[in-house]
């Protein structure tokens, strides 16, 4: 018993020596944030996630209780770890002062970074006055989107609440091996381009159990992306799951295999097509091929554009329905 007694107190200096770079925490608010809502805490944010990222053992960026106002904040990679958690427990606003952001489109962006989690917390892009400008029809810009994550790979944005936001709310670009889980994401419903999430030139990405209520798309797709799988999401008010805007430049990649998931089975609804120009390799440019068990429901087309060697392509449907409108080439079959 005497030297098991000796020896304990070495056993205990040796975890207390290897725990810190097991579990390395920053907070922001030991950098300098302050939880008032009012005083400006980007450059706190920014060395949080300088520690974290250079951070050797995985790490942890922590945004305790209350709120932090926080301004354009580009965290970028690569990082020396591949485990970055963003744990929020309060909420990040951004400046309700639009001109403030400058015209980088982004408020919060994560560039070039493998194995990010973002968790919890409540983003609030504070886009009223923007969306009134863009009511008058004055000289508004854009806007940033609340969230953007470009060029990273293994990303996880789990129960992530975005309210209010000037543009986007979620983006991803250039990314693979994406899941957001429990999204809440809501916007008046005459915000303006306020989209829920919108992917482009990604793969890989999986949007699940999202509650989304916006003034324009739920989910918008954008030119190449590949395996997306969409399920049990709740959209409303908003447009829906929409793949559009394709083909405004020549060589531009195409979109592929985009799966949304109901409770009953693999169905395709509430999608929109809007404004696909170019030319098809197929002489059937525009195919609806669906189940009579599972129809594919609440199709728009609008404005498509889709030649076959110099001449109009052709159209194909099969237990669908939905509506068309403006300029149809192949005339539509929806």
């Amino acid at each position: 018993m005497a030297k098991f007694i000796r020896f304990l107190p070495l056993l205990l200096v040796l975890c207390i020596h290897f725990l810190p770079s097991a579990l390395a925490e920053f907070n922001v608010v030991a950098f300098g944030a302050k939880t008032d809502g009012k005083t400006d805490s980007t450059t706190a944010f920014l060395g949080a996630w300088a520690a974290a990222c250079n951070s050797t053992s995985p790490a942890t960026m922590h945004v305790p209780s209350g709120k932090f106002l926080v301004g354009v904040a580009s965290f970028t990679g690569p990082c020396k770890n591949k485990a970055i958690k963003i744990w929020i427990e309060g909420t990040i606003l951004a400046p309700s002062n639009y001109d403030s952001l400058g015209k980088s489109g982004k408020w919060l962006s994560f560039d070039h970074i493998d194995g990010l989690s973002i968790m919890g917390g409540t983003l609030d892009g504070q886009g009223a006055a923007l969306w009134s400008c863009k009511g008058s029809k004055g000289n508004c810009p854009s806007g940033p989107a609340s969230l953007t994550v470009s060029h990273s790979t293994n990303v996880k944005i789990i129960k992530v609440t975005s309210i209010n936001s000037k543009l986007f709310h979620i983006a991803l670009y250039g990314c693979t091996s994406v899941t957001v889980d429990g999204a809440k994401i809501t916007a008046p419903g005459n915000s303006p381009n306020t989209d829920g999430i919108h992917v482009q030139g990604s793969s890989g990405v999986t949007i699940t159990g999202a509650t989304i209520k916006t003034g324009d798309d739920c989910i918008s797709i954008g030119p190449g992306c590949s395996n997306l799988w969409i399920e049990k999401v709740s959209c409303g008010p908003g447009h829906g799951v929409s793949i559009g805007s394709l083909a405004n430049s020549l060589n531009e990649a195409g979109v592929q295999n985009v799966t949304v998931k109901s409770n009953s089975g693999i169905k395709i609804s509430q999608v929109t097509y809007n404004n696909v120009q170019g030319t098809s390799a197929t002489q059937v440019a525009v195919n609806f091929n669906c189940s009579p068990s599972n129809p594919c429901s609440q199709i728009k087309l609008q404005d498509i554009k889709l030649l076959y060697q110099n001449k109009p392509a052709l159209s194909s449907c099969k237990y669908v329905g939905g509506t068309s409108s403006g300029i149809l080439i192949p005339a539509s079959c929806v």
